[in-house]
């Protein structure tokens, strides 16, 4: 036991001079966050421990100088005085008061050998932080008022007012009319698609698997910047389009396999006397006659069947940008939906057959399916392919 204890001891005092090592290094660098947490996550427990004080001194000489740095870089972004800067700051201004606060819950912190506790200069930046992000709101109102005022403003600038307004909302919820200008940036920026559905083979694709292959409400795949039309909407102006061609359906003829097994078991059948060499009942060692157990084959011929038929679909995806009427890519797409039923008759004894062959003999044949339904079968696996070409492969890169 003080074996183990020892050990246990000695494996935490290597893992601790590691950690204390990793922090010293990252104190050395200028990773001061790093330091922080690393610090603070060692010191959560048992913070006034012997072995946790080199934490303590990393995690005071590392705020001193992240604190240092953060000021120091925002006093000079200021003298800059470039309004694009104004984020920079802000950012600068909530990352030290963010950096106050993850500390504040493990104060205070003894540093034993000095009789004092670790010294942090704690200040209030809330004034700064709010001057700053009203300063900052007004800039990037000014600059997405002036995106989308541009004349012929493409729909990458209404992306990027909205993604400006959008931080505006985060940092100052109902600043002015930014949600009605996010709206507008939205409506304007939005690319629409519109699908559709060509047949270039030789069958006949059913109605409802060209619904249910339109129906794009059930791919999940519209965005904020992307819709699809599986029906063409008056008054909308595409931006692309993409064709789901069909070139080639094939259906295999209604076909039955065959296949034949004969099976053999030896089963117990009565008893009988056991006999000696004369002929005569061998008795026990209490005077009873010996009886031993008849064994017999038994022999069951299986008649397994094997319905099959499969459609196999071929085409292609096509990204065309109606505005240049340019085809932008293409993808071919292709699946194949198989019908397959087991079934079986047996002649002879069926105790030969054993469990293995129950589910087969109880199972009957089955109609096939028609054609129009094994090409709609085929449908689910069509959408899950074009699903997954559009979700690699955006109209807009």
């Amino acid at each position: 036991m003080k074996k183990v204890l020892l050990f246990a001891s000695i494996t935490l005092f290597l893992i601790a001079c590691s950690s204390v090592k990793k922090t010293q290094e990252a104190l050395n660098t200028g990773n001061y966050d790093v330091v922080i947490r690393n610090a603070i996550d060692q010191l959560k427990k048992n913070k006034t421990r012997k072995r946790k004080q080199q934490f303590v001194y990393l995690l005071e000489s590392a705020f001193a100088k992240a604190a240092e740095r953060d000021l120091s870089e925002i006093k000079f972004l200021k003298k800059e005085n470039n309004p694009a800067q104004l984020e920079d700051i802000y950012n600068l201004y909530n990352t030290l008061e963010n950096r106050q606060n993850l500390i504040k819950p493990l104060l205070p912190l003894p540093l034993l050998d000095e009789n004092r506790n670790a010294r942090f200069k704690f200040q209030d930046y809330s004034d700064e932080i709010i001057t700053t992000k009203n300063k900052l709101a007004a800039h990037l109102y000014n600059k997405a008022s002036a995106l989308m005022n541009q004349n012929s403003a493409s729909k990458f600038v209404y992306r990027q007012a909205f993604d400006d307004l959008r931080f505006i909302d985060e940092i100052s919820p109902n600043y002015k009319n930014v949600r009605q200008l996010m709206e507008e940036a939205q409506a304007k920026g939005v690319d629409f698609v519109l699908v559709t559905l060509q047949n270039t083979s030789d069958k006949v694709i059913p109605k409802r698997l060209e619904d249910d292959l339109l129906n794009f409400n059930t791919y999940g795949l519209n965005d904020i910047w992307t819709i699809y039309h599986g029906n063409e909407v008056e008054n909308i102006n595409y931006d692309f389009g993409l064709l789901l061609e069909f070139r080639d359906i094939q259906v295999s003829p209604e076909q039955i396999r065959e296949r034949q097994i004969i099976k053999e078991k030896e089963i117990k059948d009565g008893w009988e006397y056991a006999l000696d060499a004369n002929g005569n009942v061998r008795k026990d060692s209490l005077g009873n006659d010996i009886k031993v157990d008849k064994f017999k084959t038994i022999r069951c011929e299986l008649y397994e069947f094997t319905q099959f038929k499969a459609a196999k679909v071929d085409g292609q995806v096509k990204y065309v940008d109606y505005k240049t009427q340019q085809l932008i890519e293409t993808f071919p797409i292709s699946t194949e939906f198989i019908f397959e039923h087991q079934y079986a008759d047996f002649d002879g004894d069926r105790r030969a057959l054993g469990n293995e062959f129950r589910d087969l003999i109880t199972a009957r044949a089955l109609p096939f399916p028609s054609n129009e339904q094994m090409i709609y079968g085929s449908g689910e696996d069509i959408k899950a392919r074009l699903k997954a070409i559009l979700t690699r492969n955006r109209f807009r890169r």
